[in-house]
């Protein structure tokens, strides 16, 4: 479903002037998809959108003109800061130096913030929520390659 949302998404923002996230929920509302702002929110961040100019004083969501990849100061920052990654069910805590765990959770936003529910950093420590056990074990693997210099998404 949410592939499906997600063309219908980029065929909206190819073929109108949608500026706002309210115009594109009602446009996905519209074509029979039962969405929320919050989850056209997420989309918007998990397409990578950009907002601009529509040339008639106003803006309108576009896909960037390149594929986003992962900024190499984000892994630099997340390697440096990380400690131990583990799993439980659908869920994943990294531990990391003190006062580093909000950057390091930026770096996971940042680079592969699609695969998550939901993530919640604290001081030293980032709680990461999955849809599944079998999510979060990729996911860590995924995190370790970051931690260790040899990310593979």
């Amino acid at each position: 479903m949410k592939n499906k949302r997600h063309a219908k998404i980029l065929e909206i923002i190819q073929n109108t002037n949608t500026v706002t996230q309210s115009d594109l929920t009602q446009k996905l509302c519209d074509s029979g998809f039962d969405v929320t702002q919050a989850t056209v929110s997420r989309d918007i961040k998990a397409l990578g959108l950009i907002k601009v100019s529509n040339g008639k004083n106003g803006y309108k969501y576009q896909q960037p003109s390149h594929a986003p990849t992962a900024s190499s100061k984000h892994l630099t920052i997340f390697a440096q800061s990380v400690i131990k990654i583990d799993s439980a069910l659908h869920t994943i805590v990294v531990r990391t130096l003190a006062g580093m765990a909000q950057a390091a959770a930026a770096a996971i936003d940042s680079t592969i913030g699609t695969q998550i529910l939901g993530s919640i950093a604290g001081d030293d420590t980032i709680l990461i929520v999955t849809d599944s056990p079998e999510s979060a074990s990729r996911l860590k693997d995924v995190l370790t390659s970051m931690q260790t210099g040899k990310l593979d998404i």
